[in-house]
């Protein structure tokens, strides 16, 4: 949705929120209050996260295609806005972006060539969410889910229901398959089996389906496209010590109609509790779905583990559960005997320590805080 498209204003919205949300603060206060500390002692210099919230220290943490967002809106959370005003800000950034195809306007397509959009909100302070799943032609669903937590008494709404809300409060219907996804797609769908009628370009080798010449098959240059993931996660503490997150993505590309992934999914894509802190994830959904993953890294950051230790732990926990899978479905595991598939995880405690972790290889994720600002980090591996 662009800029100028008919919706609620920044001040609107913040007066919107105030009365909707009434007594946040107090509620948060109470939410803060003390309690006894269940976890180990901390690792590579991080402290648990304490039971009161770190008040004057401003942080955002998220995926590494968060961090245009955070060098634009960090500044805002500094000067005392409202964490999920700021949270939005730095995932719609991506939300309009063509050339981010993991995300909104540009994000690869389901199989029909479709895009599907999921998107999810939470707000400490009240512990309240909405969600959005198998959105089509509306570019911001992280917008919507906000709508959805904040208009609705419901948490999720899905397909063409969630159309028709966002439609009902003005957001634009708009095409969101760009000219290069939708090439991506036509190329995924032309060499995805050589036993279909599609045929690739005709400037490609043709073979026949004996291996001679002929019309009726391709030898084709090039593999298929594989599946890709890709999403965008943003957690935010305010100067006040204030909690939220956000996650918005296209989710798996080529994927089957319908199909949710973990980004909406309160407790898997995302989760933050203004006992404890935030935390959220991108990679292979179905894994952070049966893991409840965001919500299990929380939860240990409730019973004291560090922002690192509980990422990593829970990552630990998902390797036992896939190995379990595998026994069924054996494209899960890889030959080095660790999940094909990869999974991070970015955490903010209530005290502003943070984490980014990974469940093999390496990579970056993006972090602003007021030591050294808007940056990318290393992602922690778990061994």
């Amino acid at each position: 949705m662009n800029d100028s498209a008919p919706h609620a204003s920044p001040k609107r919205i913040e007066l919107d929120r105030r009365t909707l949300l009434g007594g946040g603060a107090a509620a948060a206060a109470l939410a803060c209050a003390p309690s006894a500390s269940l976890g180990a002692a901390p690792q590579s210099g991080s402290a648990p996260a304490s039971r009161e919230p770190r008040s004057g220290h401003p942080v955002l943490v998220g995926s590494q295609n968060a961090l245009a967002g955070m060098q634009r809106f960090y500044q805002r959370l500094q000067e005392g806005a409202d964490p999920l005003d700021v949270a939005i800000e730095v995932v719609k950034l991506q939300e309009a972006d063509p050339a981010d195809s993991s995300v909104g306007y540009g994000g690869l397509p389901n199989e029909r060539g479709v895009v599907q959009l999921d998107a999810a909100c939470m707000y400490g302070p009240t512990h309240n969410s909405g969600a959005v799943a198998a959105l089509e032609n509306i570019k911001h669903p992280s917008m919507v889910a906000r709508l959805v937590m904040e208009r609705t008494d419901h948490c999720l709404l899905v397909g063409q229901g969630a159309y028709d809300f966002a439609r009902a409060h003005g957001f634009p219907h708009e095409e969101l398959l760009t000219e290069e996804s939708r090439k991506k797609w036509l190329r995924w769908k032309e060499r995805a089996s050589e036993d279909d009628d599609w045929l690739a370009p005709a400037a490609e080798k043709r073979t026949g389906r004996l291996g001679g010449p002929g019309p009726d098959r391709l030898a084709h240059a090039e593999p298929p496209l594989e599946h890709t993931w890709g999403t965008v996660h943003c957690s935010a503490l305010s100067v006040r010590g204030e909690l939220a997150c956000t996650t918005t993505t296209s989710g798996l590309s080529w994927k089957i109609p319908g199909r949710v992934g973990d980004s909406p999914i309160v407790g898997a894509g995302l989760y933050c509790d203004q006992e404890a802190g935030s935390a959220g994830g991108t990679g292979r959904g179905e894994a952070a779905i049966l893991a409840n993953g965001s919500f299990a890294i929380v939860e240990r950051m409730r019973q004291g583990a560090s922002a690192e230790e509980a990422g990593l732990e829970v990552l630990a926990r998902i390797v036992r559960q896939v190995k379990r899978q595998a026994k069924w479905q054996p494209a899960l595991m890889g030959a080095d005997d660790k999940p094909a598939f990869d999974l991070n995880f970015y955490v903010l405690a209530l005290d502003g320590t943070w984490a980014g972790v990974t469940l093999k290889g390496s990579g970056r994720f993006a972090v602003a805080d007021p030591e050294k600002g808007a940056r990318l980090e290393p992602l922690k591996a778990l061994a």
